[in-house]
């Protein structure tokens, strides 16, 4: 199932995507969650009538006449992890991570599918990072290896943009990595049953017609379930809470002479099975 928030003209709205047709949840059911953080935290409950709405929906909406939204517009928390994949690891000169690096993007950043990155005012070094992002579902602390794919949700394809001036004035990345709109992901999330292996799936990134990124999931440094296992024994991984996954060789800033992104450039992300995020660049407003 792939669930969305979009607007049609009036205030958010959730819906479950079929083809090129929405099916608008909140319309058809209005007592059900209004907010997808809430749908998630609820899941157990309400997967039932969601699905029941589903297979026999009494109005369909066309795909192309609503916009789609943030999946989940304000997420709990957004973390992700850098170097977790072998070709960006020997692009950015550095040895294999003993341990996973986590650096947070703040709830702020995370933006539509669709929308416009912002080239800050303050610096225009901005790259792109093709990612898998892990929604977070049941959650939870010690979450053990083995039981860390019953935590996710679903997943969606991101992008965690970056701001590379500020990345690297500091040894913390996470202000360079948390401005407005520069964590784009969507365009809705797939659940975690029509995901039958998230460490094979291919992903792609595409700036302007150029395919500057390309790799597949089982080329992950740290898979997805020990990113889980380990996030947790830090923190409480809660509903709706996002996970980058890292990103593969190929960013702007590893280019001889480097290649950041401009006002005007398209950034198209695909993931297999996921659909695909397109995000034009524009001068911070």
């Amino acid at each position: 199932m792939k669930l969305a928030t979009f607007t049609a003209g009036g205030a958010p709205e959730l819906g479950v995507v079929q083809g090129d047709r929405i099916v608008p949840l909140t319309r058809l059911a209005p007592a059900l969650p209004a907010r997808m953080i809430d749908l998630i935290a609820q899941w157990d409950a309400v997967e039932p009538e969601v699905r029941r709405i589903a297979a026999a929906p009494a109005q369909t909406l066309a795909l192309a006449e609503v916009r789609l939204e943030a999946p989940i517009p304000r997420p709990g928390k957004i973390m992700a992890i850098g170097l977790n994949y072998a070709d960006h690891i020997a692009e950015s000169g550095l040895g294999t991570p003993e341990h996973q690096i986590w650096f947070a993007k703040a709830a702020t950043s995370a933006s539509g599918p669709f929308d416009p990155i912002q080239i800050p005012k303050v610096s225009p070094a901005v790259d792109y990072e093709a990612e898998l992002v892990a929604v977070i579902g049941k959650g939870g602390r010690h979450i053990g290896v083995g039981d860390a794919p019953s935590a996710v949700f679903g997943w969606s394809v991101g992008n965690d943009a970056t701001e590379r001036a500020w990345q690297h004035r500091t040894p913390q990345w996470t202000l360079g990595k948390s401005f407005d709109s520069h964590a784009p992901f969507g365009p809705w999330i797939t659940t975690a049953d029509e995901v039958a292996d998230p460490h094979a799936l291919e992903i792609r990134c595409v700036v302007n017609g150029e395919e500057r990124q390309h790799s597949n999931t089982r080329h992950l440094v740290f898979k997805v379930w020990d990113q889980i296992a380990h996030l947790s024994q830090a923190m409480t991984l809660e509903p709706g809470d996002l996970i980058f996954t890292g990103t593969p060789g190929g960013i702007g800033a590893a280019m001889k002479p480097m290649r950041f992104l401009q006002p005007g450039d398209h950034v198209r992300i695909e993931i297999e099975g996921l659909g695909a995020i397109d995000n034009p660049c524009a001068v911070e407003p």
